[in-house]
């Protein structure tokens, strides 16, 4: 059944908290219902918690925005329970293009290797991303959602934080525990901190054009720069569900984003592109400005900041919504635990380090790739225009080539969460990164009988037995047979007896040549900040 889920419309419903005699009283609040609070609530809730979602719209988001989403957010959402909704309304793609005027520079594929349950990249309109995860949330009594209900005002108390909210019948008042604050890039919660976003604006403009047609172009990654139809400037080219593409064009800081977004501006720029019989239909236009920022940290006592809300990024390379999903998944296990009382309260502030770290990688990146694609000055265009030119047959140029550099999974390598090797290993399993899928036995996948709680992975005929520990911990064994291709001891550099400790979030935390109770119930300690 097809539901248009830019037409949905929720409706105000009264609650008791309205007419309550006391201040009701709530483990988690979540503001902002997008894509980020939406998973934040959800993993939350499937970890038992009651949690509230407040949202001060009563709709899903208008127009395509956030598009690209990768491999680790697909895991993730796969983990979330509503993957599979994902990659099969999705376009899948692994392989990007990039060009130099009329000519092909180079082509590269962001999933070489076989073995993977998801693909490098699925391009999938955040309104239906929104859609299928309100419908997961929907599945789970411990989710409350609550529409049209905006945060006015919040202050903090010993026992929690006191929010108030507007309604349309009105203001009431609630005590959340903690608040995770999703509420998008201008954050209502954030000003009424306070606080700030720092960081770098670009002096250049692009165009997005949601374009609704037939075309024969591959699923695929297209990138121009200075193409003959747009000189002097650069576009991109992506497919999407429904026959619609999305086409960025850059415009440069002198347009004007209110001109440049009426049609008679729009159309010539997509004719140019597609030739001048080309049948298509404008279905979302919008103008915005590169920004890379953040705030200074997540983590305010019990209010703490995520996606759009906490740090920002220019769109090329994927790396903002993807970037919120990780978050998500980062501080749901930790709020998690320390509302059981597994886990002291400090455990979150490794949100705020592990967080931070990730949102510098990807304003990094995200300024490099800003700054090739926008050169400001005639010496940094020419030295563009030379690695492009030499792209075309020395491989050692196409690294310098920055069209976007693709959004990649965190690894916490400096996290306090982390036990050190005692033991030599190869590959990318270190502590800190996040764990790889691999084929097992009867088509099944590693990171699904990982799951979501602490994991010990043990490679062996035998499985080992864990005494009981201050925390839950699932103990999967993965013998020669269960390892049909060979590629989970490959990727884990696994012998015999093999043992690693697996955060919910599915990033190592530990690992092992041998398995040592002792040594596990310690790194255990630690990776839930008792240590």
């Amino acid at each position: 059944m097809h539901i248009d889920y830019q037409s949905l419309r929720f409706e105000y419903r009264r609650s008791p908290d309205q007419s309550a005699a006391q201040l009701a009283h709530h483990p988690v609040v979540v503001v902002g219902a997008g894509p980020v609070g939406l998973a934040t609530a959800i993993d939350l809730a499937q970890s038992g918690l009651r949690v509230l979602l407040l949202d001060d719209d009563r709709c899903l988001s208008n127009g395509s925005r956030a598009i690209c989403f990768a491999k680790r957010t697909l895991e993730i959402f796969d983990r979330l329970g509503c993957g599979d909704r994902m990659v099969e309304k999705g376009v899948t793609w692994n392989l990007g293009r990039v060009f130099h005027r009329d000519d092909p520079v180079y082509s590269f594929n962001l999933l070489p290797e076989g073995g993977h349950r998801r693909p490098a990249f699925i391009n999938l309109q955040q309104y239906y991303v929104e859609g299928f995860l309100l419908d997961r949330a929907g599945a789970l009594p411990e989710i409350e959602i609550r529409w049209n209900n905006k945060v006015a005002a919040l202050g903090p108390r010993e026992d929690g934080v006191e929010l108030t909210v507007e309604t349309p019948e009105g203001e009431y008042r609630i005590l959340a525990e903690y608040v995770v604050a999703a509420d998008g890039a201008r954050s209502p919660i954030r000003k009424a901190m306070g606080l700030e976003s720092k960081g770098r604006s670009f002096r250049d403009r692009f165009l997005i054009a949601d374009v609704r047609m037939k075309a024969d172009f591959p699923a695929e990654r297209w990138f121009w720069f200075d193409p003959p139809f747009h000189p002097n400037q650069s576009v991109l080219l992506h497919s999407q569900p429904d026959n619609i593409w999305r086409i960025d064009f850059q415009l440069g800081w002198d347009a004007d984003p209110e001109e440049e977004r009426k049609p008679e501006r729009v159309i010539p720029r997509v004719r140019a592109l597609l030739g001048k019989d080309a049948a298509f239909e404008l279905e979302w236009v919008s103008v915005y400005t590169f920004s890379c920022l953040r705030m200074a940290r997540f983590r305010h006592g019990r209010v703490i900041f995520a996606g759009d809300a906490a740090h920002g990024v220019s769109p090329f390379g994927a790396r903002g919504a993807n970037s919120g999903i990780q978050d998500a998944e980062n501080i749901a296990w930790k709020l998690a635990l320390v509302l059981r009382g597994e886990a002291p309260e400090t455990l979150l502030d490794s949100y705020d380090s592990e967080r931070v770290a990730a949102a510098d990688e990807n304003i990094l990146n995200s300024t490099r790739s800003t700054d090739f694609i926008t050169p400001k000055n005639e010496s940094s265009r020419a030295f563009r225009d030379a690695v492009l030119d030499l792209a075309k047959d020395c491989a050692f140029a196409r690294r310098l080539v920055n069209s976007g550099r693709l959004s990649l999974p965190s690894t916490y390598c400096g996290s306090p969460l982390n036990t050190l090797d005692a033991d030599r290993f190869e590959g990318l399993m270190v502590p800190g990164a996040p764990a790889l899928d691999a084929p097992l036995r009867d088509g099944d996948w590693l990171l699904r009988r990982l799951g979501g709680g602490f994991t010990l992975l043990h490679f062996g005929a035998a499985s080992p037995v864990m005494p009981e520990s201050e925390t839950a911990l699932r103990v999967v064994n993965i013998t020669p047979e269960d390892d049909a291709e060979g590629l989970a001891a490959t990727r884990y550099d696994a012998r015999p007896g093999t043992t690693y400790l697996i955060r919910p979030d599915q990033h190592v935390c530990a690992r092992w040549r041998r398995f040592d109770p002792e040594a596990v119930r310690a790194a255990l300690r630690r990776a839930t900040g008792r240590g």
